[in-house]
């Protein structure tokens, strides 16, 4: 048995009248108020509902179910399920949306894949691009699609949005990128020293929290005195001694995988912290006479150096001259006064004239000789000769 019922409704502000009895009248009225507050036409809308003793038929519906947060391994595929049935009023244009939702209510939404009029546009970025696409014909009731290997940043809640004038719907899937843990490092915090307390620390830089730590010993059980901290990956053991020793196992694992490193326990006697403390004083102290005694072989390198440069230049004033030989005396001054003349012989003066010319023009060879001096008539003297104590002819 079908039922027609037609409710008339202003959108502005919603005032709808509903007179009628039904099981399930509750989901109707929840029915009516999804579809109106997606309708954004004015004035008078008439909106046909159609009632049957089976079931409820409220125009276009998308039909998928399941749950609505996807939680997924690091490289591995989701599908996104969205199946649609149109009602019977819905005879307008189909077009299909997948929007990936900003976590920010004040941005706008980023539509990444559509399907309008028979045809797929690709709008999201490149790289999301090409590990999304649609499972079936979107045209036949299914804008289902798939997401290849996943990466983190694809965590991200997607809305699927149908619409078939004047039918529409839609449906949010969460998807949860998970990252498997990488191999975690293992060590030990401070020393291993017999008595004294022991930190084992495991670490991973890399996974989807959270993150679960255990430690295990290979050769037996974890020493009683050993405290566990699975948050942080740190086995404390207290008062630490020989048994304590061997291979031990930390294990970190989130909700899609593990991975382990080991980490060999000794035990060390404890070092004299006395002859230790007393070496390093020693050491510091021979350092600093070095270090002294370097500063001094440099200043007084420097002072040496400063102290040559003055003594070249330096001009003395108190050194006498050097004493010189008679002889040389003699010649010296000899040569500065010229040569003496000597008794018996006769000496012509020579007068720098001005050369004569001959009634032809040319120089004469001989110059005008000097009126001879009646006065000066030399005397004859004998040779002069030479004397090996004075250096010269006396």
């Amino acid at each position: 048995m079908c039922l027609w019922v037609t409710v008339a409704c202003r959108l502005s502000p919603v005032t709808c009248h509903l007179s009628f009895s039904h099981k399930n009248k509750s989901k109707i009225l929840d029915r009516m108020e999804s579809v109106w507050s997606r309708l954004r036409a004015g004035g008078q809308v008439l909106l046909v509902l159609s009632l049957i003793h089976t079931g409820i038929s409220l125009g276009l519906v998308v039909t998928s179910s399941g749950p609505q947060t996807l939680k997924r391994a690091q490289g591995q595929s989701v599908t996104l399920g969205c199946t649609y049935s149109p009602g019977p009023a819905d005879i307008g244009g189909l077009d299909i949306e997948w929007t990936k939702v900003s976590p920010d209510v004040t941005l706008k939404d980023q539509l990444v894949l559509s399907f309008t009029g028979d045809q797929e546009y690709q709008l999201g970025p490149p790289e999301l691009m090409r590990r999304m696409r649609f499972v079936g014909n979107p045209a036949n009731g299914d804008a289902t699609v798939e997401i290849s290997a996943l990466i983190a940043s694809d965590t991200a809640t997607y809305q699927c949005k149908v619409k078939k004038t004047p039918g529409i719907d839609s449906r949010k899937l969460t998807v949860v990128v998970l990252v498997h843990p990488a191999v975690p490092k293992c060590w030990v915090e401070g020393g291993e020293e017999k008595g004294g307390v022991v930190s084992l620390r495991c670490q991973t830089n890399q996974g989807s929290v959270p993150l679960t730590y255990s430690w295990s010993r290979q050769d037996g059980s974890l020493p009683p005195t050993a405290t566990l901290n699975s948050q942080t990956g740190e086995l404390l053991i207290r008062n630490h001694s020989e048994s304590f020793t061997g291979r031990y196992v930390c294990v970190v694992k989130n909700e899609v995988g593990q991975e382990q490193c080991v980490y060999t326990l000794h035990a060390y006697n404890p070092v004299n912290k006395a002859g230790v403390i007393a070496g390093a004083v020693i050491g510091a102290l021979l350092l600093l006479l070095l270090l002294l005694f370097l500063i001094w072989l440099i200043i007084c390198c420097c002072n040496k150096r400063r102290y040559e440069k003055e003594v070249a230049n330096d001009i003395r004033e108190d050194v006498a001259a050097p004493a010189s030989r008679p002889t040389s005396r003699v010649s010296s001054m000899r040569s500065i006064m010229g040569y003496h003349t000597h008794s018996g012989l006769f000496y012509s003066s020579v007068h720098n004239s001005a050369p004569s010319r001959t009634p032809s023009g040319s120089a004469s060879q001989h110059a005008a000789s000097p009126p001879p001096d009646t006065a000066s008539v030399s005397v004859y003297k004998p040779p002069l000769t030479y004397d090996s104590r004075y250096g010269y002819p006396v």
